[in-house]
C-alpha cells in the first residue's frame, strides 16, 4: 500500500465528515456493521491501491487489511453465529444510504449544498497545515468525465444515468477540434505558487462536478466564492480563455467581489479594441489614449514557439503600448468605481494638449496629431470608470505583456492535476472507472481520488526537497525539468548524422576490376567480392549486330 491507513484515517477525522454524514442517515432497529468512517476509508484505500471506483474493489480493500485493523474498523465482528466479515450487500446498502442522503430530492445536474461542503472540507483536510497558508493562488480548469451509461437512443430521453448529458471535449484525432461525449464536467482548483513566491506543492484545493447541460465555469464560481467565508482568502485566479469568455456577471464580477485577482488568457473574440469610454479606447481590459497606434492595440499574445528575438521584439511592443494606457489613480470603491488619468498628465507620453508633457525627454512616445475636438478623456485631468466598463476582460496585468505571460504560465498546474487523474498507469477516470450512476456517487469518488492524489504529490514533493538538499550540500544546483518542445529553428540548427558506410565499395587497385552493385541487389545482401588476378572477370557478351533493312522497290 503506497499510502498508510493511518494517514487516510487522519484526513477523515480532521475533516469531520463522517459524523456529519452519519447524522443524515436513517436510524434502524439493527445497527449497521459498516460505518461511514470505514466506508470513506475503504474508498480512499481502493484509490490509493490504484483500483477502479467499484464497490467490489472497496470491499476488497477493506477485507485485505490485517485482522486487527478489520476488527477495529468493524469489517470483522462477532455475531451469535460466529465471526462475520463484511459482505458486498452491506457495502452496497451503506453506500446507497450515503449517496441518497447527500443527493438532491429533485436532481438538476448540480451537487447539493451538503455534498459540496463535504467535498470542500475533505480536500482541505488533505492539505498539511504548513501548506494551507503557503499560497492563495489557484489554477482552475475542467475536464470530461464519461458516464458508464450508454446515451439514450435516437428519439428517446431515457437512460441508466438520467443526470448525464451530452458535452464537448477536445478531439483526439488529427485535425479534430472537439468531439461529443456523454457524461459530466469535473472542475478543480489547484494551489499554485504566488507570483514572486517560493514553489509550493500543486495540491487540489477545491472541486465540483456538474452535468454537461450546465456551464462548468458557472458551476465553479460558488465553490470559489465560498472560500473567503471559510477563512481562506482568494488571490490570483489563473484561467484560460474558456473561463474568460463567459459573461462578466457569470465569472469575473463574482470573483472580484470575493477579492480575487484574475490572470487569464483572453478569447480571440475579446482581444483588441472593443468600444470607447469618454473617448478612451477599451482594449484588452484597459483604457488607452485615442491616438494609440492600431498595430499596438491589436498586438496578439506571443506564440509558444517564438524565438528569443521574437520574444524581445514582442516585449518592446507591449512596453510601448503601456505608455498609452490611462493610469490608475484610485482603487475600486465599494461600488466598483475607480478613476484613471491621461497618460500625458502622468508623464508617460508627450502630447501638445498637455503642455507640461512636452518638456519630458524624447525617449517617450509623442502624439504628433492630437484630436481636433478633444474628447472627455483628453479635456479632463481624470475620468471615472464604472464597474461595467471592461468588466469581462479587466485583469491583474496588462494583456499581453511580459508580466502577464510569466504570471499566466503558472496555470499549467491545473492541466497536471487532471493528467494525473487520467493517467492509465494509476487511476484513470475514463469510462468504466466507476459503474455507479448519478452525480452524487461520482462526485464523492472524485473527491476521494483528489485527496489521494494530494498525498502522492506531497510524497513526491518531500522526495524532491530532500534531493535538492543533497545536491545543495554537494555544491550542485537543483534538478530542473528539461524542455521537451522542439521548434523548427532548433531542428534546422542540428546537423544531420552521416550516412552509413556499409554500401560503399573500396576503390579499385591496379589490375583489379571494380563492380558496382546494381539496383536489384537487396540492401541486406553483402556486396559481391571484387575479382582478383586469379579470378576471371565475367563480362556480358556483346549483342549481335543486325544488317540494315533495305527498302523494297516496286
Amino acid at each position: 500500500m503506497s499510502i498508510p491507513l493511518a494517514a487516510l484515517e487522519e484526513i477523515i477525522d480532521t475533516s469531520g465528515v463522517a459524523p456529519r454524514i452519519e447524522a443524515l442517515l436513517p436510524i434502524g432497529v439493527r445497527r449497521r456493521q459498516l460505518r461511514v468512517r470505514t466506508l470513506l476509508a475503504g474508498m480512499m484505500l481502493s484509490q490509493a491501491d490504484q483500483r477502479p471506483a467499484h464497490l467490489t474493489r472497496l470491499r476488497d480493500a477493506l477485507t485485505s487489511l490485517p485482522e486487527p485493523d478489520q476488527v477495529r474498523l468493524g469489517v470483522l465482528e462477532d455475531w451469535k453465529t460466529g465471526r462475520h466479515q463484511l459482505t458486498y450487500r452491506q457495502t452496497e446498502r451503506t453506500f446507497g444510504l450515503v449517496t441518497g442522503a447527500l443527493a438532491k430530492d429533485v436532481p438538476d445536474g448540480l451537487p447539493s449544498q451538503a455534498l459540496a461542503e463535504i467535498c470542500d472540507v475533505l480536500l482541505e483536510a488533505s492539505l498539511p497545515d504548513q501548506f494551507k497558508d503557503a499560497s492563495t493562488a489557484l489554477a482552475v480548469d475542467w475536464t470530461d468525465v464519461e458516464t458508464f451509461s450508454r446515451p439514450p437512443s435516437r428519439g428517446s430521453s431515457g437512460c441508466a444515468d438520467p443526470e448525464a448529458s451530452w458535452g464537448h471535449r477536445s478531439g483526439g484525432g488529427p485535425g479534430q477540434d472537439s468531439e461529443l461525449f456523454f457524461g459530466y464536467y469535473a472542475s478543480a482548483g489547484t494551489m499554485m505558487r504566488e507570483e514572486h513566491g517560493p514553489p509550493v506543492p500543486e495540491l487540489a484545493r477545491r472541486m465540483t462536478v456538474s452535468s454537461c447541460h450546465h456551464d462548468p465555469a458557472r458551476a465553479l464560481v460558488p465553490v470559489l466564492t465560498a472560500m473567503p467565508q471559510a477563512g481562506i482568502p482568494l488571490g490570483d485566479i489563473l484561467a484560460d480563455s474558456g473561463y474568460a469568455h463567459r459573461d462578466a456577471a457569470a465569472w469575473a464580477v463574482p470573483l472580484r467581489l470575493a477579492g480575487a485577482q484574475l490572470v487569464q488568457d483572453l478569447h480571440p473574440l475579446d482581444r483588441g479594441p472593443r468600444g470607447t469610454h469618454h473617448g478612451a479606447i477599451i482594449a484588452n481590459g484597459n483604457l488607452y489614449c485615442p491616438i494609440t497606434p492600431r498595430a499596438l492595440l491589436e498586438l496578439r499574445p506571443l506564440a509558444r514557439d517564438a524565438t528569443p528575438d521574437q520574444a524581445s521584439a514582442h516585449d518592446q511592443q507591449s512596453a510601448e503600448l503601456a505608455h498609452y494606457k490611462l493610469g490608475l489613480v484610485t482603487s475600486d470603491d465599494a461600488d466598483g468605481y475607480h478613476r484613471v488619468a491621461c497618460p500625458a498628465a502622468m508623464g508617460k507620453i508627450r502630447c501638445p494638449l498637455r503642455p507640461a508633457s512636452m518638456t519630458l525627454t524624447r525617449d517617450r512616445p509623442e502624439i504628433l496629431t492630437p484630436p481636433e475636438h478633444p474628447p472627455t478623456c483628453c479635456a479632463q485631468q481624470t475620468i471615472t470608470v464604472p464597474p461595467h466598463v471592461a468588466a469581462k476582460t479587466r485583469q491583474k496585468h496588462d494583456y499581453p505583456s511580459r508580466e502577464h505571460r510569466r504570471s499566466y504560465a503558472r496555470r499549467t498546474g491545473a492541466e497536471r492535476t487532471f493528467s494525473t487523474a487520467k493517467d492509465p498507469a494509476s487511476n484513470n477516470i475514463a469510462r468504466g472507472w466507476t459503474r455507479l450512476m448519478g452525480l452524487t456517487p461520482l462526485t464523492l469518488w472524485l473527491a476521494c481520488l483528489l485527496a489521494i492524489r494530494n498525498q502522492r504529490i506531497l510524497t513526491a514533493w518531500a522526495a524532491r526537497q530532500d534531493d535538492n538538499a543533497r545536491r545543495a550540500a554537494a555544491g550542485l544546483p537543483p534538478r530542473t525539468r528539461r524542455r521537451r518542445r522542439k521548434t523548427l529553428a532548433s531542428l534546422a540548427a542540428t546537423t544531420s548524422p552521416p550516412l552509413p558506410q556499409r554500401h560503399q565499395v573500396p576503390p579499385a587497385t591496379s589490375g583489379t576490376a571494380q563492380i558496382t552493385p546494381t539496383r536489384h541487389q537487396g540492401q541486406n545482401q553483402p556486396p559481391r567480392p571484387a575479382p582478383t588476378a586469379t579470378t576471371p572477370v565475367q563480362t556480358r557478351p556483346p549483342a549481335p549486330t543486325r544488317e540494315p533493312r533495305t527498302k523494297c522497290q516496286t
